[in-house]
């Protein structure tokens, strides 16, 4: 049933005229697509992989790089004239075949050692938290400069690729106006990051680093330094 106006189903429905795109508009929408999907491609890596060094006193390495990130920080350490190298991490999971070291802060300040920077490296385990490992690290070394009676510190944090930018912002949150923090990130060695999207460890990793990050942004909450476990369990 209808009338004069369009209206059908005695009122209950109106025809409307609607406006789609001719051929020419879609191959315009589509080249507008590809152009936002390359410049994300392009810049998402370099955007995560913040590299800012700062002039410190103390050189933070996250324990759980590869070997080639602990090489890293002792060539940085030695460039840029470091008091201390300070390791952090949490447990290892269980199962690993390295479970004698405990956390990766222990292995990883190990694998210095056995690089061959045997003085001024220390391990600062975390305890084990079910999120926010990054956070809770900077929480533990925000602690043991308070312990050491450091209360303003400046320091560059090292780690790898595309985690760089969370590792910064985690630890600007916990420590807030206590510190001057640079960032430093190791190129990763296991792809090439100008085509990350082309490797299944590129894609992984930069596709991982970008939703922990935009969790970080958005859904993250701050743990208070006194709710820490006072050691490990």
């Amino acid at each position: 049933m209808s009338d004069p106006d369009g209206q059908k189903c005695w009122g209950l429905l109106r025809r409307r005229t609607c406006v789609i795109p001719t051929w020419r508009g879609w191959l315009v929408l589509m080249g507008m697509l590809t152009l936002v999907v390359v410049a994300f491609v392009r810049v998402l890596h370099p955007l995560l992989t913040v590299n800012q060094p700062i002039p410190a006193d103390f050189l933070i390495v996250e324990g759980w790089g590869p070997d080639f990130v602990m090489k890293a920080s002792i060539d940085e350490f030695h460039r840029g004239g470091y008091r201390q190298m300070i390791v952090t991490g949490g447990p290892l999971e269980k199962g690993s075949p390295l479970m004698q070291y405990r956390t990766t802060a222990d292995l990883g300040a190990e694998t210095i050692r056995a690089l061959g920077l045997t003085t001024n490296v220390l391990a600062l385990p975390a305890p084990e938290v079910p999120k926010d490992r990054t956070y809770t690290s900077a929480l533990v070394l925000k602690r043991w400069f308070h312990q050491q009676g450091l209360n303003t510190v400046r320091f560059n944090v090292l780690t790898i690729g595309p985690h760089a930018r969370r590792t910064r912002m985690m630890f600007r949150k916990a420590f807030e106006d206590e510190a001057e923090i640079g960032i430093i990130a190791v190129p990763d060695e296991r792809y090439d990051e100008r085509h990350w999207w082309a490797s299944s460890q590129g894609f992984r990793a930069t596709i991982d680093e970008l939703v922990a990050y935009v969790y970080a942004v958005t859904l993250f909450r701050r743990t208070a330094e006194a709710d820490l476990p006072l050691e490990l369990h």
